[in-house]
């Protein structure tokens, strides 16, 4: 009998020793320190994976922005994910080239949301009708409804922000100085510029401006003009949009200092045609006129003009915003305007946009690029039009002044 217990006690001890020898391997097996990431499985129940924040799917090796993001599994409600910025994501201050002053960005202050003004505003743009009816009535009708669905292709790593709020208005500053877009005047947003008789006087571009007869501008800006302003208080550089090539000559009488571009879409005027740069700027040459070229990243509008695809150029990745800037760098021209920084509807922001989807929209992004692509190339480029700027202007009396800083 004794040796029946005996025997017992010994296989019960093996059997013992085996479970914790089993339970020892499988959690070393566990992988929740291993490059795999969480158990399999757990990325399908959305009440773990807001605990498990490295099963995210990463947009950007470098996790260096917030990235907004919806997931749909099937008939699932969408989550939004948010990603932190990386300490690195951002150029320290000293890493950065000199602002230049010679380049410019239009930036457009019209977007609300409830928050801030009671309502959405721009972000719920309608779409608009074609001036034919009979390809108006192929098209959807009615207004965008934010947040989620906005009117534009991409959707900002703000989201439907307002312009009125302090730290967008912050944040969108710190963007423009990471892309060495300079600050000017006694007041960081106002910009003056240096003629070269000595004069620092403001700066204004006049979209449409073809639309007032030359006459009423020449009342205006020339000095023999019935109204002038010239030499006066209220003097400053007025700068006129060149849409089609007869404009070159109003522009002139009316009293202009120079001559800009605006639209993003190559081909799509004279003005916006790359080609055309150099025979703009050897007419500016000719009658002392500044010349401003714009460029983009790229142009899509189909968001609030559905029937406008054929204007669409592609981003290509940024190449077709470094096609541009190279273009505008071989015109030499007084200065640089970029369109835009945040014209959304347009699609021709550099600002950051992000990932998103909803069960009915898929916006664009800047993937396999960070969201802050066109902020990085606007940087590089910047940095060699400053360079080539300084050593072509040498030889260029106009060009050999510079803004007040």
């Amino acid at each position: 009998m004794a040796k029946l217990r005996r025997k017992t006690c010994f296989i019960l001890s093996l059997f013992i020793l085996l479970f914790f020898s089993l339970m020892m391997g499988l959690k070393m097996l566990r992988p929740n320190q291993a490059a795999f990431g969480d158990p399999f499985g757990l990325d399908l129940l959305p009440e773990i994976r807001q605990q498990t924040p490295h099963l995210t799917k990463v947009f950007d090796s470098q996790k260096s922005d917030k990235i907004n993001s919806e997931t749909s599994i099937k008939n699932l409600k969408t989550e939004e994910i948010t990603v932190k910025a990386s300490v690195a994501s951002e150029p320290r201050p000293e890493e950065l080239p000199p602002l230049n002053y010679y380049l410019h960005v239009f930036y457009y202050s019209w977007y609300g949301n409830p928050q801030f003004d009671g309502k959405y505003i721009h972000w719920n743009h309608p779409v608009l009708s074609h001036w034919d009816p009979g390809i108006t009535k192929k098209y959807p009708k009615g207004k965008h409804n934010p947040p989620d669905d906005i009117g534009s292709r991409f959707y900002p790593e703000l989201g439907s922000y307002s312009s009125r709020d302090p730290s967008v208005i912050e944040t969108h500053m710190k963007q423009m100085y990471s892309a060495s877009i300079g600050k000017y005047g006694n007041h960081p947003a106002f910009y003056r510029y240096k003629t070269k008789n000595g004069d620092a006087l403001p700066m204004f571009y006049i979209y449409d401006s073809y639309i007032t007869a030359s006459q009423k501008w020449a009342n205006l800006l020339t000095s023999s003009g019935s109204q002038s302003i010239r030499n006066s208080p209220y003097d400053a550089l007025f700068i006129a949009l060149l849409v089609d090539k007869k404009h070159r000559y109003g522009i002139l009488r009316g009293g202009f200092d120079g001559i800009y571009t605006y639209f993003a879409t190559n081909g799509f005027t004279y003005g916006s045609s790359f080609e055309n740069w150099a025979n703009i700027k050897y007419f500016c040459d000719q009658f002392d006129l500044m010349f401003i070229p714009s460029v983009g990243p790229g142009y899509i509008d189909t968001s609030i003009r559905p029937w406008n695809s054929q204007n669409t150029r592609n981003r290509v990745n940024g190449k077709y915003y470094e096609t541009a800037l190279r273009a505008a760098l071989q015109a030499h021209p007084s200065i640089i305007s970029i369109t835009s920084f945040n014209e959304w509807h347009e699609g021709t922001q550099i600002e950051r946009a992000v990932p998103k989807r909803t069960s009915d929209i898929v916006y664009l992004d800047y993937r396999p690029h960070k969201p802050s692509l066109y902020l990085e190339l606007t940087r590089k480029w910047s940095e060699k039009y400053r360079k080539e700027r300084a050593i072509y202007a040498l030889g260029h009396q106009e060009l050999s002044t510079k803004p007040v800083s």
